[in-house]
């Protein structure tokens, strides 16, 4: 993988951390603020969460993947 190529993987699992990260921050407010009354709210923010996280995952992968010699 070519210097141009990783730093565009580098940068991209960054963003999809910082997304990631705002999704658990959105579920950590949800349970700290807003249950019992607002329990309907858990799985479309969870689905997030877990669907961002899983975005982050998969990336993270591929970067360390073109990182091994």
């Amino acid at each position: 993988m070519r210097e141009e190529e990783l730093k565009a993987l580098e940068k991209e699992v960054k963003k999809l951390k910082r997304i990631a990260s705002e999704w658990a921050s959105q579920l950590h407010d949800l349970v700290e603020d807003r249950l019992p009354a607002g329990y309907q709210e858990i799985p479309g923010i969870a689905q997030s969460t877990f669907d961002a996280c899983k975005a982050w995952a998969d990336a993270h992968a591929r970067l360390e993947a073109a990182q091994k010699p």
